[in-house]
This record gives structure tokens, C-alpha cells and sequence, in this order.
């Protein structure tokens, strides 16, 4: 990240910036029976799943006592990973829905994040989902639905960590107050390599059994992923949704497979959206750089500066000698599941189902304008949702 020269580097700690929101120290809602440790329970044992397991069992005020997968080698991973030794098992997501955990934590593949939002959502627990909130429309509209009809008690949070981050948070209130002059344009990006070759990527899970190769190799293919654009790149569509507070008007886009080709999804595509008052934004995304380059983020053009935000931290361009650079290299998700479970045992539930949604459908809306290589309006696609 080029900062410029003169630059002010400083640290942005742990309390949340800009939120409306206040992070309780545990030793202040630890310790009563009201306020006594939330049992949780895990549904898809993969790495991402486990990885956040493993955050919430590690904050102190949670306890992962129950893992839900399909597969055994899931269930072993994940219980080295969170550092727990006898959870309770499932094969059924809905046996544990109906258990007596308090938190439910969904890591399944992208294409069951939809059903099972809907259905922890209607057993009344508290949950936090990973992104994407659903693939396709017919599962935003069940999201959506669901979320408008959830408990005023029920916590639900869908992984998009950028919002908990207190360096995107005071980023966004930068451009929020004119920090920046009148927004312009906006742009995202996720450049990254593909990781894998042919023979590693099939390699990961052999099977014998074509329907359990493709559910275990599930990110490979349009139907269970959603692809690139909404399986990954929804991140940045998350910080653009946010920061643009607004909806697309129309999109339009390309993209194909050059490098990777043995998969169905894309290896590189451009989105160019619209916004309303003729707002352009664009998006460009790639699997297919080469080793040791990555470069993921958004950037906001005002009349009077811009903004370029990162996860590690962001900088803030007001002019040819004034540069600041704002560093907050951590795992931002640890902020994102420290407030989740502040929220719960403070009683100040967030519920940002519906939310999550209108980015997924950001991302459907631009997946579509790129297979269907014309212009894709929100009201042609997405009208039937009356927003």
C-alpha cells in the first residue's frame, strides 16, 4: 500500500469506533447467573467453521458443545482446531437446531447457508452465519423474510467482518461526515492466486461417490458456490453496500476461466455497476494471479480526498503532502465475534439478516450481468422483493 510521504501511522485499538454500539469489558457482564457461559453449537466442521468456533470458544464467555457435519474427518479437525474433546455429534443439522445450545454457528458450503439461516432463526437461537447469506434469489427472499419475522431478542450476524472492524468503521465515518468532499466513484477488488493445480484441487477429498466428490469440492461449481463474485468477492460488495448506503441501479460485466480451467466457476471477472444519482462503481476479481501477489480492498473518490480501505487498515488521502496512514493489522473477525457475543449477553441484539442479503443480491445481480453479458437491472432481476 503506497502511503505517500509525510505519514502518521497509528494504531487503532479494540474499542469500536463509529458503531452506536459500546463493547462491554468481560469483567463487567461475566460472572451472573443471568449472563453464565453460552453454549454453542457448530454447523459445517470445515476450516472456516472451526476457525470461528475456535474464536468464540477461546473469548471465555462461550462453550462449544456441539458439532454438526457430514463427514468424521470434519468432526476430528475441527475438535483439534476449537480445542475441545467430546462435543456432542449430529449428522442432522435440525437434531441440533432442536438441542439446548444457545449459539448456533453456521460454516457449511455456501449454497446451505439460506436453509439453515432460516431454520436456526426459527428455532430462536442466536446465530452467526457465514457469508454468503444465500446464492441466488430465492434464498435472499427466505433470508429476508426470516429476519423480518426473528425474535427481537435473536442475535443474527452474517460474516461480513469488515463492518466490525474499527479501522473500516472509522473509514466510514470519515466519508459519512465529508472527509472526503462529495463521494464521486468507488471501486473494489480481490486479486489473488488460485492456490491450487488441477491434481491438488481434486486431490483434497477423493471419492468414489460423484455426489460426495461435488459436495466436498463444493467451491468448484456455480450451483453450490454461487461463484467467485458472491462465494468470495461479497466481502468487498459488503463494504461497498455499506459505504455507498445505497442499492445498484444496473449492472454490467464479463469475466471467464483462462487459467483454471477444470472448474465451473470464473477465474477473473469485471463488474461495472450504477448507482443511483449516476454513481459508478467498479469491481474486478481474479483466482488466477500469480504466487505472492494478492491485493484486496475498496477505495472512495471525493471531490476533496480519498479513502482506500484494506483490512489491514486504511489510508486516508487529503492531498499531495498529506497522507495518513491507519494501521489495524489483526484478524478482523475477532472483532466481529467479540461483538457478536457482547451483543447476546448484553441484550442488545443486532439482527442484519435482510441486510445481508441486499449484498448478496449485489453480488447475484452482478454474476448475472457477467454470464449474461448484458446489462442487468435491480428492477428486472429483483423487483418482485418491492425495495
Amino acid at each position: 500500500m503506497n502511503t505517500g510521504s509525510p505519514r502518521r501511522r497509528e494504531v487503532i485499538g479494540a474499542a469500536t469506533l463509529a458503531s452506536g454500539f459500546t463493547i462491554l469489558p468481560a469483567h463487567v457482564i461475566a460472572g451472573t447467573k443471568a449472563n453464565s457461559q453460552l453454549t454453542v453449537g457448530l454447523i459445517g466442521c470445515g476450516g472456516r467453521g472451526a476457525f470461528d468456533a475456535g474464536l468464540a470458544q477461546a473469548d471465555g464467555r462461550a462453550r462449544v458443545t456441539a458439532l454438526c457435519d457430514l463427514f468424521d474427518d470434519a468432526f476430528e479437525r475441527a475438535k483439534a482446531t476449537i480445542g475441545i474433546d467430546k462435543p456432542k455429534l449430529y449428522r442432522d443439522f435440525e437434531k441440533l437446531l432442536a438441542s439446548p445450545v444457545d449459539v448456533v454457528i453456521i460454516a457449511t458450503p455456501a449454497f446451505e447457508h439460506a436453509r439453515m439461516l432460516v431454520a436456526a432463526i426459527q428455532a430462536g437461537k442466536h446465530v452467526y452465519c457465514e457469508k454468503p447469506a444465500a446464492v441466488d434469489l430465492a434464498g435472499c427472499e427466505k433470508v429476508i423474510a426470516a429476519g423480518r419475522r426473528a425474535p427481537k431478542q435473536s442475535c443474527i450476524v452474517v460474516g461480513y467482518q469488515q463492518r466490525y472492524s474499527p479501522g473500516y468503521r472509522e473509514a466510514f465515518r470519515r466519508v459519512e461526515s465529508g472527509g472526503i468532499g462529495k463521494l464521486v466513484s468507488a471501486r473494489g477488488w480481490w486479486m489473488s492466486m488460485n492456490g491450487l493445480g488441477e491434481d491438488d484441487w481434486w486431490k483434497r477429498y477423493p471419492s468414489s461417490d460423484a455426489a460426495t466428490r461435488k459436495l466436498r469440492h463444493w467451491y468448484a461449481y456455480k450451483d453450490l458456490s454461487g461463484d467467485i463474485l458472491i462465494e468470495q468477492d461479497s466481502h468487498i460488495i459488503d463494504s461497498l453496500h455499506w459505504f455507498l448506503q445505497g442499492l445498484p441501479v444496473q449492472a454490467v460485466g464479463r469475466g471467464g476461466r483462462r487459467v483454471r480451467t477444470w472448474v465451473e466457476i470464473l477465474d477473473h471477472l469485471s463488474v461495472l455497476y450504477e448507482f443511483p444519482d449516476g454513481l459508478i462503481v467498479t469491481m474486478e476479481a481474479n483466482q488466477m494471479s500469480p504466487a505472492g501477489y494478492r491485493r484486496v480492498g475498496e477505495e472512495f473518490t471525493g471531490v476533496d480526498g480519498v479513502i482506500a480501505t484494506t483490512r489491514s487498515g486504511f489510508v486516508h488521502t487529503r492531498g499531495p503532502k498529506q497522507v495518513e496512514s491507519v494501521d489495524t493489522r489483526y484478524e478482523i473477525t475477532k472483532d466481529a465475534m467479540r461483538e457478536f457475543l457482547d451483543r447476546i449477553i448484553s441484550r442488545q441484539p443486532e439482527n442484519v439478516a435482510e441486510r445481508s442479503a441486499l449484498t448478496s443480491l449485489i453480488a447475484v445481480l452482478g454474476t448475472r450481468a457477467v454470464y449474461s453479458r448484458k446489462e442487468t437491472t435491480w428492477k428486472g432481476e429483483f423487483g418482485s422483493l418491492g425495495l
